[in-house]
């Protein structure tokens, strides 16, 4: 028999019993799916099944009613995206013709009803190909492509559309080394992955490839599992992708043709291995991004969350709770609570591990050993089964952004060391107390006052910590928190840093108006304004000539301009550091982290020329290479300031200076390392410049 062939069915078999049932009528999805149970469908059987899953048994005819105008402006490129598909497959010349006519139909149909203007490189000719090898009637074959649309293409199916940030962030969950290497070489899901996501892989895939994938893929009867199937395709190609040194262009050909490699025996195990990371991921990457599919309400308002500025994965704080109540083989958190330590005192979840994002900037040293100790906590709370315990770690913030700044660069460290299973609390520990009030309503003493604990003295507060809840019950395993008693070891290890980090509070806990830091940076250039005599700026140096000035900032200034929104050439340029650190002209060099808005921490180095500033960032797939990250002009500076409490962070602002003051017009922050040293020397160079200038 030859390879791939299957015996013909005996009596009883599972084909046998899948027909019956089929020529039957009236059967639904989970019969269908009870018998099949993830095996190979029949080609004769594969039509009625489809229709099954795509829920068009019975569908009348939509364009029974139509006067089969064939007349879209664009005609004449669907006429011919449809005679290329009918050349690529095998029909019958008699065919040809009548089948040709059906397909433009479809689509023409389709654009006509829906309103929508048709291009090429939509993909829809490759969805309708596995439809085609069907040999449905055109009122059948009309429905599958509607409800396909419907269903399993997500809306803003385009280059730099919202599903293709989504998948990045899955990417980033599970697979963030090579996240990150795709981030570095700016290779976006959108720039390999739009026909994968567009034809469902039938772009790509051979005929009989594809038909074994939407078999599978129809019967799960969930949109979101092709971004698992997508996750595998990436994830096999790990070890290839990681090791290339070719140019972008051919590592992005190279991704986008990978699907094309997949053979008929590979199937199996991509949808066993697409099952394990689902079962790997949270629920709300569904929950929170239904709007992607489907015709609901839902997916016509606008959308709060912007996924390209997203850090990392959010996770609902209901889905937090619930998952570490479940037994068994899931998705289970270890929550790590960033805010202050008064706030944490005062109350917080309590199976939550307190990591002071603040100790980052105020004592680094100290922040190593409690990023050392939450891990290890982390790992002793698993192997004991406490209901504390679990793979994933979710960082909880306050839920207020000016607060929770320090907790992104948290985020940012443990996402650069390649931490997997890294997603943070939807509307942190503010969210938490509201959902907790909107499902017990009849008050805290009668319902979630287990799940709040504190460290303050409250009695109750501390019996909950140890496991007591209002009602006497209690959970054997884990609610006598071994993650709550190493962090109060904590923050009783180093009283000085305890007192460091209240007094900061004290000073800093008034809110301030401000810009969300959310607020995509290019189009904050459109916020442009004079500093006000409010500010901090020195005196005019000399007139109108451009000024700067070095003074403390307690809170940083809203109506900035990121240098990431400006245009320069120079800035993708890929130079190598020591020649650079070695040239001449270079008078400073300062190691240095530059600090983006959303906590990202990147590994430069600031070198000061006679007449100019450049930031070089280290490339980490290319050890002792670097980018041009930014040029600036010393007499374009006019503002370095750094916070009273994180002398190490320090801003630099770029603009121009005339009678009726300075306008802004970008922003630099960096982490340096005596930062006083390097400031001096700054100053004194920028004073050169502007004597030079004067004279």
């Amino acid at each position: 028999m030859a390879e791939g062939e299957e015996a013909p069915p005996p009596p009883g078999s599972w084909i046998k019993d899948l027909a019956d049932t089929l020529d039957e009528g009236g059967c639904d999805l989970e019969t269908v799916r009870n018998i099949i149970q993830g095996r190979q469908l029949p080609a004769d059987l594969r039509a009625k099944v489809w229709k099954i899953a795509l829920n068009v048994v019975g569908k009348g005819d939509s364009l029974a009613s139509w006067d089969g105008s064939l007349d879209l402006p664009e005609q004449s490129i669907i006429h011919k995206d449809c005679q290329e598909l009918i050349d690529q497959l095998s029909v019958p010349g008699e065919e040809k013709s009548v089948l040709t006519l059906d397909i433009e139909s479809v689509i023409t149909f389709y654009c006509k009803s829906r309103n929508v203007k048709y291009s090429s490189c939509l993909g829809w000719i490759h969805l309708l190909k596995p439809l085609v090898h069907l040999h449905l009637p055109r009122s059948d074959l009309y429905n599958c492509f509607y409800a396909i649309m419907n269903k399993f293409i997500p809306r803003d199916c385009f280059m730099k559309g919202r599903p293709f940030h989504l998948f990045r962030l899955l990417l980033q969950y599970h697979e963030p080394e090579l996240c990150s290497f795709l981030d570095t070489k700016k290779m976006t899901p959108d720039s390999y992955a739009l026909n994968w996501l567009g034809s469902l892989f039938s772009y790509y895939c051979s005929a009989e490839v594809i038909q074994a994938i939407w078999d599978g893929y129809l019967q799960q009867a969930d949109p979101f599992f092709i971004y698992f199937l997508m996750l595998i395709i990436l994830v096999n190609a790990k070890d290839v992708i990681l090791a290339q040194e070719s140019d972008k262009e051919e590592m992005i050909k190279f991704l986008e043709t990978s699907p094309a490699n997949l053979d008929l025996e590979d199937i199996e195990d991509l949808f066993s291995l697409a099952q394990y990371y689902c079962s790997k991921t949270p629920a709300s990457f569904r929950k929170d991004n239904q709007s992607l599919f489907g015709s609901s309400l839902l997916g016509l308002k606008d959308d709060d969350t912007d996924l390209s500025q997203a850090l990392c994965l959010a996770v609902s704080v209901s889905e937090i709770l619930q998952a570490n109540q479940q037994q068994g083989e899931g998705v289970r958190f270890f929550v790590v609570d960033c805010r202050p330590a008064e706030q944490y005192n005062a109350g917080h979840l309590s199976t939550a591990f307190h990591l002071d994002s603040d100790l980052m900037l105020q004592n680094p040293s100290e922040f190593a050993q409690s990023v050392k100790s939450l891990l290890e906590a982390q790992k002793q709370s698993i192997e004991s089964g406490s209901i504390a315990g679990g793979e994933h770690l979710c960082f909880m913030g306050s839920g207020r952004e000016e607060e929770d700044m320090y907790m992104n660069m948290v985020l940012a460290h443990f996402l650069q060391k390649n931490k997997e299973y890294v997603s943070i609390a939807k509307g942190g520990f503010m969210a938490l107390q509201q959902h907790l009030a909107d499902i017990n309503v009849e008050g805290p003493e009668n319902g979630y006052g287990h799940w709040i604990a504190s460290t303050s003295g409250s009695r109750n507060s501390i019996s909950s910590v140890d496991g007591d809840t209002p009602n006497g019950s209690g959970d054997g395993k884990g609610v006598k928190s071994l993650v709550n008693k190493m962090t109060v070891a904590l923050k009783t290890k180093s009283v000085n840093v305890k007192e460091k980090v209240i007094s900061f509070i004290e000073n800093t806990s008034t809110p301030v108006d401000r810009i969300p830091f959310n607020i995509s940076w290019p189009d904050r250039a459109s916020l442009e304004r004079h500093v006000s005599s409010s500010d901090r700026v020195g005196k005019p140096y000399r007139g109108v000539k451009p000024v700067f000035s070095i003074g403390d900032e307690e809170e940083y200034d809203t109506d900035e301009i990121d240098s990431s929104s400006m245009s320069d050439d120079d800035r993708k340029e890929v130079v190598n550091i020591q020649t650079w650190i070695n040239k001449p002209d270079v008078k400073y060099n300062f190691p240095c982290n530059e600090v983006k808005e959303n906590g990202h921490m990147f590994p430069s180095h600031l070198l000061v020329t006679a007449t100019h500033m450049y930031c070089l960032r280290e490339i980490p797939s290319r050890k002792g290479l670097a980018y041009i990250q930014s040029r600036q002009a010393l007499n374009s500076v006019v503002k370095i300031t750094s916070k009273k409490k994180h002398p190490e962070l320090i801003t630099f602002k770029y603009g121009n200076s005339n009678t009726s003051g300075i306008e802004i017009l970008a922003v630099e922050r960096y982490l340096i390392p005596n930062a006083g040293d390097a400031t001096k020397a700054i100053k004194q160079q920028i004073m050169k410049v502007l004597d030079a200038l004067e004279s």
